[in-house]
């Protein structure tokens, strides 16, 4: 019986180190699936990190092209502040053009009566002689 007892006792001692060696390789197996999770999602935080780098870059260069468009803007109404008093002096020209051509239409008429007054007045006077 002692015979069996060193051969159990071995076989155990056998068991328990497969058993050992079988939770050493789950765990190291766990850890590295552990390991390879973590460093998916610390690549994805990367690339998450590197496009809100890029979209904030973007929204400066919007943020830039914004104040140009401002500065712009501006100098256009200060340009355009300038027209008015030109705006001013063609709306004034072209009111006595207005009035002008009513002028020259008037006279051109009277031009007209004088011309008809003056024919006539001739046509008579050559008919009397």
């Amino acid at each position: 019986m002692a015979s069996a007892n060193p051969a159990a006792a071995a076989g155990a001692a056998a068991q328990r180190d497969e058993l050992a060696e079988s939770l050493a390789d789950l765990f190291t197996n766990v850890s590295l699936m552990v390991r390879g999770e973590l460093q998916g999602t610390n690549n994805q935080l990367a690339l998450l990190e590197k496009m809100n780098d890029r979209v904030a870059q973007e929204y400066s260069n919007y943020g830039d092209v914004a104040a140009g468009l401002r500065v712009f803007v501006e100098q256009l109404n200060e340009k355009n502040q300038g027209f008015e008093e030109y705006v001013s002096q063609i709306d004034a020209i072209d009111r006595q053009v207005t009035e002008f051509e009513a002028v020259v239409s008037m006279l051109d008429k009277h031009v007209g009566l004088l011309e008809k007054k003056v024919k006539s007045a001739y046509h008579i006077s050559s008919s009397t002689q």
